[in-house]
């Protein structure tokens, strides 16, 4: 069993005074979009709301000034230290997270992702300060990143508090040697930035076919979330009128691209590229697909439930954490018959999809609330100062 609380487990988070306000610095190597961003985004702006002092070090490139990242946390008025490096400047990236944390003092060094959890985490460690990490996910792939996520697995043993995004993650973690007594599972929450288009203008905003059952798709394109599995339930779903959008890019769309001229999809598939604020259009989809092989506890599926989107999703990771059977249709990974299956199910029953669907928003709104979400963080904080 894991230690640690998880977000139904936490009542209301008033706002923080005195001694228990916490300064936290959180680091971070982002990409341009991604789940691991936009927890990221939510706990610094959300933590600053209640009172918290709270700066964010970003590692990008020398070039990345303009990091698609950066914004939202100016607007917000979150102390933003981005640490423009070149390429495998490791030293010098663990010197100037070091410098921040001379600089700042903080109460607290939170880091997120593998990079930040491997090189920078002990550079506070070392200045006395204890450290946090939330873990977001594991992805596998080539044997490089493997090998950086088996690194990553080691590290956290000297980390002073482990965040687990879902239960099938902590207990991953524990079988890695995560010693028990600092591990916590606390699931994402839903902190929205921006609210849906109306049905109508999102699907304006996407182009889409009249006339068409509309499959949207949105993530990385990388081997893990699975957009190749999506294609193959396609492939076999050709007596049914189907548009699909996929949103996003990543190495494999090339590839994906190749395969869908091959098996005779292009007049179906249509490559949307990276959609900015891609969960305002979520109700242009009469259906929204989760192909993924592994998945911590993934924001896109929020942004489906908000927007009142029936779900095929499969059943990893901490997907069935946030939606059952009564919410979604979850499926088997790496499996796209069932997948294509489900797709059919919920063609031929909109009403019952539809049903779900409201289910799916009402359960976003009961369980997944930023207040007792950051009230979780605040408790791990304080455990560890």
């Amino acid at each position: 069993m894991t230690s640690g609380l998880s977000v139904s487990e936490i009542g209301r988070a008033d706002r923080l005074t005195g001694p228990d306000l916490v300064s936290v610095l959180h680091v971070v190597a982002p990409c341009a979009v991604g789940g691991l961003e936009r927890v990221v985004h939510a706990l610094a702006m959300g933590q600053r709301r209640a009172g918290h002092r709270v700066s964010v070090a970003a590692v990008l490139g020398q070039r990345d000034g303009a990091h698609p990242f950066l914004q939202p946390l100016v607007d917000a008025g979150v102390d933003l230290v981005p640490l423009l490096l070149p390429p495998r400047a490791y030293l010098r990236e663990r010197a100037a997270v070091a410098a921040t944390c001379r600089r700042i003092r903080p109460d607290v060094v939170h880091t997120h992702g593998h990079r930040v959890d491997v090189l920078d985490a002990t550079a506070a460690r070392r200045l006395g300060i204890p450290i946090v990490t939330t873990v977001h996910g594991f992805t596998g792939g080539d044997w490089k990143n493997r090998f950086y996520e088996r690194l990553q697995r080691r590290a956290f043993r000297g980390f002073d508090a482990v965040i687990a995004v879902s239960r099938q993650l902590a207990d991953d973690l524990m079988r890695a040697g995560v010693p028990p007594d600092r591990l916590h599972v606390v699931r994402n929450c839903w902190a929205p930035r921006e609210y849906p288009l109306p049905r109508n203008q999102a699907r304006q905003a996407l182009a889409v076919p009249e006339g068409r059952f509309h499959l949207g798709w949105v993530g990385r394109l990388t081997l893990e979330k699975g957009p190749d599995v999506l294609l193959a339930a396609v492939g076999s779903l050709r007596d049914l009128p189907l548009a699909v959008s996929v949103l996003g890019e990543g190495r494999m769309r090339h590839r994906l691209e190749a395969l869908t001229v091959r098996e005779k999809l292009g007049e179906r598939i249509r490559w949307c590229g990276s959609v900015p604020e891609a969960g305002r259009v979520f109700p242009a989809f009469d259906l929204f697909v989760l192909s993924s092989r592994t998945e911590g506890t993934p924001i896109v599926l929020f942004e489906a439930m908000a927007s009142g989107t029936p779900i095929v999703a499969t059943a990893v990771g901490g997907v069935p954490e946030v939606v059952s059977d009564h919410e979604a249709l979850l499926v088997p990974p790496d499996d796209p018959g069932a997948l294509a299956e489900a797709v059919r199910r919920v063609y031929a029953d909109p009403a019952a999809a539809a049903a779900r669907a409201r289910r799916a928003r009402e359960r976003l709104t009961s369980e997944f609330g930023l207040s007792p979400w950051l009230a979780s963080y605040d408790r791990i904080y304080r455990s560890v100062r």
